[in-house]
């Protein structure tokens, strides 16, 4: 996990004259505010019978961006709702998006029923915020009341009550993972350079740890160098930890960064991520490496990470954590 960056602007939206119809005969319902704030670089005909909008909730990074590609590729209208101080402008310039606050539910429903979606992504970092910055309008003080206690509970097990909240609302959640299929990490070697056996031990370490890490909800990653934990992945995220692990690095063969899938995670909502950046974060830290779970870590940028580890010489490699590491070399 790393931070978003930047506010979303706002833009107006060409959208066709069916979609003008029926939000300006909707008065009081606040949908032509809505309509005025998308901005649709491409109208869809509305007479081709493709499959309803795919809906994106968009915090930072590139993979909302890649996620409404590959989408609007297979042939699907996407609309993207933009979570403002997370979801980066120029990643969701070429696709309809509009902004809307975390806390505002009202809203994102809103923008997401007047585009007509009915399966949602929920895809890139955002860091919890606090009660006091949430600011819930009543919709989302609403959601918050149906949620519970999962609100205070650790990431997964919050976003899965997101996740059965939107079901309820009419929404069918799919993974990031089902739509950026070519993204999903394989099993395996990708780098040019091999783990050695000090460091396929240290991944046996880290898999240990990481998986304790994540059934207790906290994260999914940590640092292990010589048979040491150097550092845990918590609310800091990955590459705040990596910067961290520098520190805390000791003489001889450098660490491994270990990222794995939650026990029991609901796929499909934060799913391990890893890109060029953490392979350059990793190299900063002195590690000598990177295990991630195949099948179950998105890849944002394969040739870019491959490219970038074999010029820092870094090892790649895809593990199934649950199976001997013996057969995950080649």
């Amino acid at each position: 996990m790393s931070d978003g960056a930047s506010r979303v602007s706002r833009a107006g939206l060409r959208v066709s004259p069916g979609f003008v119809n029926e939000v300006l005969t909707k008065p009081g319902t606040g949908e032509r505010a809505v309509a005025s704030e998308m901005h649709d670089p491409a109208t869809p005909d509305e007479a081709t019978g493709r499959r309803p909008a795919l809906g994106i909730i968009a915090g930072g990074g590139k993979l909302p961006g890649l996620v409404a590609a590959a989408a609007r590729a297979a042939g699907r209208e996407v609309f993207v709702v933009a979570l403002e101080g997370y979801a980066e402008p120029a990643v969701l310039a070429p696709f309809p998006h509009a902004p809307a606050r975390i806390g505002a539910a009202g809203r994102i429903l809103q923008l997401l029923h007047a585009a007509a979606c009915r399966d949602l992504v929920l895809v890139g970092p955002v860091r919890r915020p606090s009660l006091l910055d949430l600011r819930p309008d009543a919709e989302g003080a609403r959601i918050l009341a149906r949620i519970g206690r999962a609100a205070f509970a650790g990431d997964d097990g919050l976003l899965a009550a997101v996740v059965r909240v939107l079901a309820e609302e009419g929404f069918r959640v799919l993974g990031a993972h089902e739509i950026l299929t070519e993204a999903v990490g394989p099993r395996g070697q990708l780098s040019r350079l091999p783990p050695d056996a000090q460091a396929m031990s240290d991944i046996e370490r880290g898999i240990a740890v990481a998986r304790a890490l994540g059934a207790a909800d906290v994260g999914q990653a940590c640092v292990v160098q010589q048979g040491i934990v150097l550092s845990v992945e918590a609310a800091e995220g990955t590459d705040a930890m990596l910067a961290r692990s520098r520190a805390l690095a000791r003489p001889g063969p450098g660490g491994v960064l270990v990222k794995l899938v939650k026990p029991g995670q609901d796929r499909r909502a934060d799913l391990p991520t890893i890109g060029p950046e953490t392979v350059r974060a990793a190299a900063a830290a002195g590690l000598r490496g990177i295990a991630f779970e195949a099948e179950g870590t998105l890849l944002t940028d394969r040739a870019a990470m491959i490219a970038t580890a074999d010029g820092a010489g870094l090892f790649l490699l895809g593990i199934d954590p649950t199976q001997p590491l013996q057969g995950d070399t080649r």
